[in-house]
């Protein structure tokens, strides 16, 4: 696979999968979003302290992501879509996207239930289609930390019905993306740090 301009590091430290050229894409007409998402990668550690400490609605994983994304000017945007036939104007609501910054769209999918997926390209299908985004990204778990959670007593925490690598790519080489150029980095057990 040749992911452009993308770090050593990054390789190394993560499973990656790209579809319909996507690191081309950021590289060459989106480099800041590319370089704000290799930052936040690079920075990235999967802490045990974050991976016993129980979730609420967002985990301190996904909290970090957000924040770094965030501090770099990514914003969670709603987009307003309608659909218009002759005179009648229904609205066609689409999912938050959790990160957004200037047409690249951004979903973190620690562990959640694995349908979130379907929601998460389900959208970037559709606002690709209506040309409000370029390329959308997925930062999610490689099925093979669940060896790690198991070890930490967390392993029912993170079952396999929740989002990890294994249950999102047959969704992604079945079409569920659509015309969307997707890239997706899988969090791996280089990335674990007993803190």
């Amino acid at each position: 696979m040749s992911i452009r301009n993308l770090s050593p590091f990054i390789r190394d430290h993560y499973e990656i999968h790209e579809w319909r050229h996507a690191s081309a894409i950021l590289a060459a007409d989106f480099p800041n979003e590319w370089a704000d998402i290799q930052a936040t990668l690079e920075g990235f550690r999967l802490n045990r302290s974050q991976i016993i400490t129980p979730g609420g609605r967002k985990s301190d994983i996904a909290g970090w992501l957000d924040g770094q994304l965030e501090a770099r000017g990514w914003r969670e945007k709603k987009f307003t879509t309608q659909i218009k036939v002759d005179e009648r104007t229904m609205d066609a609501p689409t999912h938050k996207v959790d990160c957004f910054k200037n047409g690249v769209a951004l979903e973190i999918e620690w562990n959640n239930k694995d349908p979130f997926y379907d929601r998460d390209l389900n959208n970037f299908r559709l606002l690709f289609d209506l040309r409000a985004i370029s390329v959308g990204v997925i930062i999610t778990r490689c099925s093979e930390l669940q060896s790690i959670f198991a070890n930490l007593g967390r392993g029912a925490s993170y079952g396999n019905s929740t989002t990890h690598m294994a249950k999102l790519l047959p969704r992604i080489e079945g079409g569920s993306g659509g015309g969307c150029p997707l890239l997706v980095f899988g969090i791996t057990p280089a990335l674990y740090v007993e803190d």
